[in-house]
């Protein structure tokens, strides 16, 4: 019968996960047949454009044009009728003074007759009829304007759509994630000289395969790709997994995009819980700040809130509530007394992890390390066998150390800006790093037995977290070579306090 049962189960996750996988597929072509209707209409649109302008350039060619020949026209026209007008009135001298000429051959007084003939001859000296040029200074010939859009003809008719580069291939193999950095590359499947960039566009996501439509993160782009490769660096690793697509570029047009690939990117990933922080402390996702007077006010509002609520006789049940703490995550007692304690609020129980922390710059005490969901309310870290951790004190006298089961060992380095937290919880290593030069700190080796929480003390001061980091390469090299040997848990039960 559980056999049965248990076979059933696995039949009913199966079914189940099919049913999702084709519901988001469906919800794909969907998307595709929106993408498909859309485009479309855009496209038809972006068409009527295209030809609007085309008219519109003929038609200013064409008007230009036609100015030309008009121009040229009244020019022409302007200079035969300024030269018409001279030959008539050339014409119009010349036969008056041949009729004049004429008349002269019957004078018969000698004298006369010189004198009308010199007249005569002075006359036609001065005539314009011998000065005229009797050749047109233009000509009727319009055939420079003449055109021939023959060539143009077969350009218009070759119009076509513009050639689309083929969609790359993103191939995984080269692919790499590392450092919180990702490097992307792909490749054409044909050669195509003509395209000029890529454009790459990346998603965060929690699932698996092949991209959701209704997932809820965007896609951010990176434009203007010039190689077949690109590397994303200083990620967050927020999301189990990347979705990865690209598309090549010509001077003209994007192309269509790859098959999307999903690489995963998986780190741990914690804020600060503030239900079981001590109230001194001002506790926001992933920063932590020493507050005097938080456990004073936290103490006032819950006294407000229970005068408040009075009317003559105290109700004893009433005052028991309105003293009773907070609802707590994983039902634990807030920290108190000296011990100004901050926990993660998300357990590691396997696995290599690793955060960062900085303080700022006036704290004057401060601790970092990890512990057990067990570490007492009023304990502090390092001084119990459930908590590992380095302690930095900037309060009278400048300290440095790593501390565990009430234990010191005294660091001889410098307090870094920043402190890297290197967690092998199956290895049972704890390390701590200059976070920037990924020089070794501080190891401990044990045997955790109990999944552990980030640990965090404050004392006026603040400390600010990293977290969704991979471990980063320098440090997972320094692990093998060093395996532990710097320092272990072992070495500080000989250490004094």
């Amino acid at each position: 019968m559980d056999s049965q049962k248990e076979a059933l189960q696995r039949i009913i996750s199966t079914l189940a996960n099919k049913n999702d996988e084709i519901q988001n597929f469906v919800d794909i072509l969907n998307h595709t047949l929106k993408g498909v209707q859309e485009n479309s209409s855009n496209i038809l649109s972006d068409l009527d454009e295209e030809f609007d302008s085309l008219y519109s350039i003929l038609d200013e060619v064409k008007e230009s044009m036609i100015n030309s020949i008009k121009q040229e026209q009244a020019h022409k026209s302007q200079e035969l009728q300024n030269q018409l007008s001279q030959c008539n009135n050339a014409l119009e001298n010349s036969e008056e003074l041949l009729e004049f000429a004429t008349r002269s051959l019957d004078i018969k007084e000698p004298e006369e007759f010189s004198k009308a003939s010199r007249q005569i001859k002075d006359r036609v000296t001065m005539a314009s009829a011998f000065r005229l040029s009797l050749k047109p200074k233009v000509s009727d010939n319009m055939t420079h304007l003449m055109v021939d859009f023959s060539q143009e003809r077969q350009m218009l008719q070759a119009l076509k759509f513009l050639p689309v580069p083929k969609a790359p291939e993103i191939d995984p193999v080269e692919c790499l994630v590392a450092d919180n950095s990702v490097t992307v590359a792909w490749r054409m499947l044909e050669e195509d000289n003509k395209i000029d960039h890529y454009v790459l566009e990346y998603r965060k996501t929690n699932f698996d395969g092949l991209p959701r439509v209704k997932d809820e993160r965007c896609w951010e782009i990176i434009d203007n790709i010039k190689g077949t490769e690109y590397t994303l660096s200083g990620l967050k690793f927020d999301s189990k997994y990347m979705n990865f697509r690209v598309r090549a570029c010509n001077k003209a047009v994007a192309g269509e995009y790859s098959d999307p690939v999903t690489l995963e990117t998986k780190a741990l990933n914690f804020s600060l819980d503030n239900s079981s922080s001590h109230l001194n402390l001002k506790v926001e996702d992933t920063c932590v700040e020493w507050d005097p007077t938080g456990g004073k006010g936290q103490e006032s509002k819950m006294k407000g809130k229970e005068n408040k609520g009075r009317s003559g006789t105290p109700s004893p049940k009433r005052t028991s509530l309105s003293s009773r703490p907070p609802p707590v995550r994983g039902s634990r007692d807030r920290f108190t007394g000296e011990s100004y304690t901050v926990l993660g609020d998300t357990a590691i129980e396997s696995g290599q992890h690793y955060w960062e922390v900085k303080a700022q710059k006036d704290c004057k005490s401060y601790s970092v390390g990890v512990a057990y969901k067990t570490l007492g309310k009023f304990d502090q870290l390092g001084k119990t066998n459930t908590s590992w951790c380095v302690h930095v004190n900037n309060w009278l006298q400048n300290t440095f150390a790593a501390k565990h089961n009430n234990k010191v060992k005294a660091l001889d380095v410098t307090v870094p800006e920043k402190i890297g937290v290197f967690c092998d919880f199956d290895g049972g290593q704890l390390s701590f790093y200059d976070a920037n030069s990924k020089q070794l700190l501080y190891s401990f080796k044990t045997k955790f037995t109990q999944p552990v929480l980030p640990g965090f003390m404050v004392w006026c001061g603040g400390l600010s977290l990293s977290t969704g980091m991979q471990v980063p390469s320098a440090v997972r090299t320094l692990q093998k070579s060093e395996n532990g040997m710097t320092g272990s848990a072992s070495s500080l039960n000989n250490a004094t306090q």
